[in-house]
């Protein structure tokens, strides 16, 4: 992802990312290409054979190139599905490209606000751009890395999208977007030392990306999950989004008409929760059955929502698990039926588990200091049954809850 320079940074590329572009481009041309098909069956652990003779073929910096590729569209893989065999990536855009249904999904959305030309700041290797012009809309992409734009270049043209994909590269902060009716921006939010937390850390700053969303008639601005939501503008929408279980991202929307309104989104069923946010909810005992929110519920603090959804309580006010006496199939919680809730006993819990015959087991845990691998070498498992064992609080008492997963 690009960053926004400093004012004194040069535009010009150094010697180095020069060679890099010129190294990529070769890719493109037929014996790059002849390369790049010779690995579609690539395999790490024979990659010093395959180098080395693939070398006596073709110059040296052309087989690294060819090389790379091959290891990026594997990683690429778990975002892009079967795309990622044609995509071309660098190391930094497999890491921070958004995951396609999650791209096409925010495209959607897009084109259902009736956005027809969107500039696309921060592109990275043109993920979400493809997604958007596969959508029908209109994508200026941006970036200042020039290896990062030529990728982007040949992903678009690899698509067929190039008519509706303009790459640019450029600072961001100097790109002029008068004429878009919206704006998406995915800032970096890695550095050195990995991960960013801080939004004003990101780069560039949320501060700056809200900014530049207030002068455009719809936006969107791409964040980590784990935003705070002090930190969430009073004018925007926040919306968690998580693909097969598991939260991927969260994005500030601004001119959706929904200001202040949480929403939890759930892939691939597109099925979508909103609330206030609020983090209140009833409380009481354990009931027949346990309900377990989805992590994007819960990051957008909808757990209560939920819990109305399924007649149920929360256990502790604290923690994201609802109990209820109802089997109420939702797609916003995983629901387990509970055959026994009894205040946390390690002794018991051992001499239930080798009672009913159990050598295996789900563990799971909310609010509980002990860990899932800690517990299970202290049970000494044996049997040929299965059991869900989850740990929590309720009115503040350690709990050991045990069922398993609860049939419709």
């Amino acid at each position: 992802m690009t960053r926004v320079a400093p004012p004194d940074t040069p535009d010009a590329p150094d010697a180095s990312s020069g060679a890099a572009v010129e190294t990529f481009r070769a890719l493109l041309t037929g014996p790059g290409q002849d390369l790049l098909a010779s690995l579609r069956d690539y395999d790490p652990d024979r990659e010093i054979a395959v180098a080395t003779r693939l070398r006596r073929d073709h110059p040296a910096p052309l087989v690294s190139a060819a090389l790379t590729q091959a290891r990026l569209r594997q990683r690429a893989a778990a975002k892009f599905g079967p795309d990622a065999a044609w995509m071309y990536f660098t190391p930094h855009g497999v890491e921070q490209a958004t995951r396609a249904p999650v791209a096409d999904r925010r495209a959607q959305r897009f084109a259902a606000l009736g956005v027809r030309r969107i500039a696309d700041l921060c592109c990275g290797i043109g993920g979400d751009a493809l997604a958007l012009a596969r959508a029908g809309i209109s994508v200026l992409a941006v970036d200042r890395d020039p290896l990062t734009c030529a990728v982007a270049e040949a992903n678009a043209e690899r698509a067929g999208l190039s008519d509706l994909i303009d790459i640019r590269r450029a600072d961001v902060g100097d790109t002029d977007i008068s004429g878009h009716d919206a704006v998406f921006i995915d800032p970096a939010r890695r550095g050195g030392r990995g991960r960013v937390f801080d939004p004003e850390a990101y780069s560039p700053p949320l501060s700056w990306a809200v900014e530049v969303a207030g002068r455009m008639s719809h936006a969107a601005l791409k964040t980590g999950p784990g935003i705070p939501h002090e930190a969430v503008p009073g004018n925007a929408e926040a919306e968690w989004v998580s693909d097969g279980g598991e939260v991927k991202e969260a994005v500030l929307w601004f001119g959706t008409g929904s200001p202040g309104v949480r929403r939890a989104t759930l892939l691939p069923g597109g099925h979508t929760l909103t609330g206030s946010g609020a983090p209140v909810g009833v409380t009481g005992p354990p009931g027949r059955y346990l309900y377990e929110p989805d992590g994007a519920v819960i990051r957008a603090h909808l757990v209560a929502e939920v819990a109305a959804r399924v007649n149920g309580r929360l256990l502790d006010p604290s923690i994201a698990y609802i109990a209820s006496d109802d089997l109420l199939p939702t797609p916003f919680a995983t629901a387990y039926e509970i055959t026994d809730a009894l205040p946390f006993n390690l002794k018991r819990l051992r001499a239930l588990l080798r009672e009913r015959q159990v050598g295996t087991v789900t563990i799971k845990k909310r609010g509980f200091a002990m860990t899932p691998e800690e517990l299970r070498r202290k049970l000494r498992l044996d049997g040929v049954n299965s059991c869900t064992v989850l740990l929590t609080r309720a009115a503040h008492t350690p709990m050991m809850l045990l069922g398993h997963p609860a049939r419709a």
